[in-house]
């Protein structure tokens, strides 16, 4: 193949090849210089026999469309009319769908690894060889979280198996091949390299792609990424492409996370999850100034799941976690993942920050049965995070009347008829009016019943509170990690944490429902 170095360096102006800026001082290789693989033939034909295409088809029944043809009473049509349409030879007809795809052989017993979407919905799934042998498959396990599939085949004779690699020591810019059926066109190889790692593409709650720039197209899913070695360090999932062919941009589900899924998926035929059963949300750069903990990392314990694996300690809401089991954590989604990789049922270390120190913690894992339960508990951040698009609640202007203001402004006195409230309350703080939690304003503002604190019954427009998403009916729960009882215990901790020339009140906030955020919003 024509070394990519070499036909660069044609095109470059020579003072740019020359120059010692681009070579980096004297003796030193230019970037342009650097050599990539003479070729990758002998690679490639180790590797060709154990990728697959896998074609599949599904049964649609079509419904028809609009009303059905007329003809003239007594036409001598009508017999052969309702033969055809009324006697089920067309309206009610069924067709085959078709679709084509990739995989790879892992097992020469024929496992065979796949993405989900290849062959999801599939009546029949065909495997077809690099030699063009066929053979029919059965589907052994999915998992559609991570968009992977296992086949299984019956072989005469062991088959080619490819084995994982570690696509943990992949370094952006290292060298790496795809093999697929791009557009059906079985045994494509194409070259490229790692142009990223980590990758979020919100394709689901564990995503943690490769990006290469090798080239993968249509029919490239579920085909295998390799190194130079020869190993599977991803499986081509996705691109980013507005004409539908490669630009540059694929993703690949890294080994990490896979290998161990393929494991499960063979063994049990189901994904076994660890389960932490707390909600989470990011820490922002004003939560992290608020506890003092320097810069913003870490996954927030935003709350915890009653019955769950740490319901009674050792975690507890307003911890940050920075390590699960010995890998740092740098943002939520971090956490999401390695819990779900996890050991179920081993004590595992926690490091956490707690009141601004940090402390190792012993956790067990419970095990994840229910995938809804991933998405709002440990799969994704807390749903709660966002304010609603929803207005104010009804009644909420006339129980601001009755409310003290811990905001922007003079609130108003209370009104002789309603219950006793706490002075109003003056100084330039987040922009909100206060009530207690009595059961009319529960009953008012609809908040369940196990939700303990200080209502919020008015935002005002343009104030801090509103650019953090506060709203009517929203409860404060804590401030600075203090329970709150009165609306005047909540303006005096601002107050207070104001004076101390802090720049942000850190409050947790209950929902109508109870669902607890944690927000630091500005005091200046």
């Amino acid at each position: 193949m024509t070394h990519p170095a070499r036909t660069s360096r044609k095109i470059l102006p020579a003072l740019l090849v020359g120059s010692a800026l681009v070579m980096g001082g004297a003796g030193a290789p230019s970037p342009v210089e650097a050599r990539g693989p003479e070729s990758v033939a002998d690679l490639a034909s180790g590797l060709l026999g154990a990728v697959v295409n896998i074609s599949t088809s599904q049964s649609v029944k079509e419904e028809g469309e609009g009303p059905l043809p007329q003809v003239p009473e007594g036409s001598p049509f009508q017999e052969l009319f309702d033969d055809f349409y009324k006697n089920g030879e067309q309206g009610d007809s069924n067709s085959k769908v078709n679709s084509l795809g990739s995989g790879f052989v892992i097992d020469p017993k024929g496992f065979i690894v796949t993405n989900n979407h290849v062959i999801e919905n599939a009546d029949d799934i065909e495997v077809i060889f690099s030699d063009g042998s066929k053979l029919k498959a059965k589907l052994i396990g999915t998992d559609t979280k991570t968009d992977l599939s296992v086949l299984k085949v019956e072989p005469t004779q062991p088959l080619t198996a490819v084995k994982f690699g570690d696509s943990r020591k992949l370094r952006i810019g290292d060298w790496v091949m795809a093999i697929g059926n791009p557009f059906g066109l079985g045994g494509s190889v194409t070259l490229g390299i790692v142009s990223a790692s980590g990758r979020n593409i919100n394709a689901g709650p564990y995503d943690n792609f490769i990006q290469t720039d090798a080239a993968i197209n249509k029919g490239n899913s579920g085909g295998p990424l390799f190194n130079m070695d020869g190993e599977v360090i991803g499986i081509n999932t996705a691109i980013i492409s507005p004409s539908g062919g490669s630009i540059g941009i694929g993703f690949s589900v890294p080994t990490e996370l896979a290998e161990n899924i393929v494991k499960q998926l063979i063994e049990f035929g189901e994904t076994r999850r660890g389960w932490l059963g707390v909600r989470i949300q990011p820490v922002s750069d004003e939560v992290a100034e608020s506890l003092k903990i320097g810069r913003a990392r870490g996954a927030l314990i935003s709350g915890i799941v009653e019955g769950g694996p740490v319901a009674k300690g050792p975690i507890l809401v307003g911890d940050i976690v920075v390590s699960f089991n010995g890998r740092a954590i740098t943002e939520t989604r971090d956490l999401t993942r390695m819990v779900a990789e996890s050991p179920i049922g081993e004590p595992l270390d926690v490091v956490i920050l707690r009141d601004g120190k940090e402390q190792t913690v012993k956790v067990t894992l419970g095990l994840l049965e229910d995938d809804d339960v991933a998405s709002e508990d440990d799969g994704s951040p807390d749903q709660t995070i966002e304010p609603d698009e929803e207005g104010e609640d009804p009644g909420a202007d006339d129980q601001a009347q009755q409310a003290p203001d811990a905001g922007e402004g003079e609130g108003e006195q209370a009104s002789p008829d309603a219950a006793p409230q706490a002075a109003p309350v003056t100084e330039g703080l987040i922009g909100v009016e206060l009530a207690p939690l009595d059961d009319a304003q529960r009953s008012s503002f609809g908040i369940a019943k196990g939700v303990e604190g200080v209502l919020i019954t008015r935002v005002l427009p343009g104030s801090k509170a509103e650019g953090k998403g506060l709203k009517p009916g929203d409860v404060i729960v804590e401030v600075a990690q203090e329970f709150m009882r009165t609306p005047q215990q909540v303006a005096e901790k601002l107050t207070k944490i104001k004076s101390e020339g802090r720049r942000s009140g850190y409050l947790m906030i209950a929902d109508k429902e109870g669902n607890l955020r944690l927000i630091a919003v500005p005091l200046e």
